[in-house]
C-alpha cells in the first residue's frame, strides 16, 4: 500500500518553519478569537515570533524596477520569515479567494529565493491558512541577472 497521499508535501526543508508559523497563528486565534482588525493579528504574530526566537522581517519594502532602474512599483508582504517564507495576513470573514492568492504571486516574482508562502486569515471562526508554492510561469525579478 502506498503511504504517500496525493498532494501531501513531505520532506521539504521549509516545512518545519511553516508548521511553526501555523502553530503560532493558531495560538493567537485561540487567544484572541476572530473579529479584530488585521493590524492586531499582525502585532500579535510579531510578538509571538519574538517570544519564540523566529527570525523575521516585518513588512519589508520591496521595489520593482525596470532594467533602466525606473521604479514602477513596490510590495510589502506582512513578514518574510527565516529569509525563506513569505507570510501574508488577512482578517476577513470570507474564505481566501483567488484574488488574495494573486497577491502572493507578485511576491514570488520579486522574492525568487522563497520556496513557499503562507496565507493566513484570522477573520473566520476557525483559522484559515494555505501554503502556497511559487507557480512555474512567474518570471523572477532578479537584479543580479542584469549585473547589478
Amino acid at each position: 500500500m502506498d503511504t504517500k497521499a496525493k498532494g501531501i508535501i513531505q520532506g521539504e526543508p521549509w516545512l518545519p518553519i511553516t508548521y511553526k508559523i501555523i502553530g503560532l497563528a493558531m495560538a493567537i486565534h485561540n487567544e484572541l478569537g476572530s473579529g479584530h482588525r488585521e493590524a492586531v493579528y499582525h502585532d500579535a504574530l510579531e510578538a509571538k515570533f519574538k517570544l519564540n526566537g523566529v527570525v523575521f522581517q516585518d513588512e519589508p519594502h520591496l521595489l520593482v524596477a525596470l532594467p533602466e532602474d525606473i521604479i514602477v512599483g513596490s510590495y510589502s508582504p506582512d513578514f518574510i520569515v527565516e529569509e525563506s517564507i513569505i507570510v501574508e495576513l488577512k482578517a476577513r470573514p470570507h474564505l481566501i479567494t483567488d484574488d488574495d492568492l494573486a497577491q502572493i504571486i507578485g511576491y514570488f516574482a520579486i522574492l525568487p529565493q522563497c520556496p513557499a508562502a503562507l496565507f493566513i486569515n484570522f477573520g473566520r471562526s476557525r483559522l484559515e491558512y494555505r501554503r502556497v508554492l511559487p507557480p512555474r510561469n512567474v518570471r523572477p525579478f532578479q537584479r543580479e541577472k542584469r549585473g547589478r
